[in-house]
């Protein structure tokens, strides 16, 4: 009878951890084929538990080899597909994964090839109405709306400064409002002052955007990345100051939309109110240079950074452009093009895979065309904080590097 022999092969390699851990996706395709030909529908479910318990503990689900994964997913459902950065998050239909069911079964699989180096977020959907996080996958990043589950394919390398290394001196954090007049309302912001700031009268200053997101550990971690940075002297003395757009007395609104939008008011809330009562606050530390002064943000974060930056020069001479959400207010390429700025300090940065990758790559050329040095930095990643927080120890060190 057909099924004995799968059944023999599958036990074979299930028997022996070392042999999932050297499996490929050949084989995979091989074992998949040698389930489907199984009739008798015990033997078809020990076939299928040889296969899912050898993955699980091998740790390789989704199943990964150099630049194509094995999407897995075992449940009852009428269909399973898998959204995420790949296909705008299900909005593509030409680029949709598609769950392919073994049949007789619970188990559930999709192919696709992605570049080797690609780390991607996503979600299974079950049934088409219920997303949910992939239950046998560990790796997760969260993004603004929550946790998604993590790929990472097989040559994609962690950033060992967005976790604290050991025994190392950490800032301090302070929390304050501003009533503002320009906006009209209170805004929350975090400063963070590294150890021994007292001793310095040269403080640089990073102010940042979506501040309540790029300070947290588990989405920017740039608090992190800044004890570290400070820790192993790779930039000068370093204030962050986290400005968050959500309302204080609301913490379901988020005023980000607004506020991004080449917004003059949030320009003069910085200009006119954040940034003197800043440098009054630490007068004696702080560098009032704007060439010690910069301004970070991302997706609509990096529209605003780029407003700022080309608008008042005079105030921001470094400028972090992090998945600029250009198509939001056009007229920012008017701006750039117009602007006398002399050759500002840039570091601009896009993932490849359903992100903002055209915005990004029209305003390059039009910096090229205007003659400006910069740094451009495409990834194969998405439009997440997993490609974000990895990025920023080499924004402040090309800010503020030791020379």
């Amino acid at each position: 009878m057909k099924y004995y022999i799968p059944i023999l092969f599958l036990f074979a390699i299930s028997c022996n951890h070392n042999r999932y851990d050297k499996l490929k996706v050949t084989e995979i395709d091989e074992q998949l084929e040698a389930i489907e030909l199984i009739s008798n529908e015990e033997q078809k479910k020990l076939a299928v538990d040889a296969l899912w318990n050898g993955l699980m503990e091998a740790e390789r689900i989704p199943f990964v080899q150099d630049s194509m994964v094995v999407f897995f997913y075992r449940g009852e459902a009428e269909s399973v597909n898998w959204a995420g950065d790949f296909n705008g998050w299900g909005d593509n239909p030409r680029a949709q994964v598609q769950g392919i069911n073994v049949r007789g079964t619970d188990l559930w699989y999709a192919k696709k090839e992605f570049p080797a180096d690609a780390r991607l977020d996503y979600k299974i959907v079950v049934d088409e109405t219920n997303w949910i996080l992939d239950p046998a996958n560990p790796f997760q990043q969260v993004s603004g709306f929550g946790p998604n589950s993590e790929l990472r394919m097989s040559d994609w390398e962690a950033e060992s400064l967005t976790s604290p290394l050991p025994e190392i001196q950490k800032g301090t954090l302070v929390d304050e409002s501003l009533s503002s007049n320009s906006l009209n309302y209170v805004v929350d912001f975090r400063i963070y002052l590294p150890p021994g700031y007292q001793q310095t009268n040269s403080l640089n200053v990073i102010y940042v955007s979506d501040g309540q997101e790029y300070s947290a550990e588990e989405m920017g971690s740039m608090i992190t990345v800044l004890d570290n940075l400070h820790h192993l002297q790779k930039i000068e003395a370093t204030m962050a100051v986290f400005v968050s757009p959500i309302d204080p007395l609301n913490q379901d609104m988020n005023r980000r939309a607004d506020e991004f939008g080449n917004n003059s008011n949030y320009l003069d809330f910085y200009t006119e109110e954040l940034i003197p009562h800043i440098e009054e606050a630490y007068t004696s530390n702080i560098s009032k240079n704007p060439e010690d002064r910069a301004i970070l943000g991302t997706s609509l974060g990096g529209l605003n950074a780029t407003f700022f930056g080309f608008s008042r020069p005079d105030v921001f001479r470094n400028i972090a452009i992090q998945a600029p959400a250009y198509w939001y207010r056009e007229e920012i390429f008017d701006l750039v093009k117009e602007s006398t700025v002399d050759n500002p300090n840039i570091f601009m940065s896009v993932g490849t895979i359903g992100d903002n990758t055209i915005d990004a790559r029209n305003m390059k050329a039009l910096f090229e065309e205007k003659g400006y040095e910069f740094t451009y930095l495409e990834v194969n990643e998405g439009h997440s904080w997993g490609a974000w927080r990895t990025q920023l120890d080499d924004v402040l060190i090309q800010f503020f590097g030791n020379e």
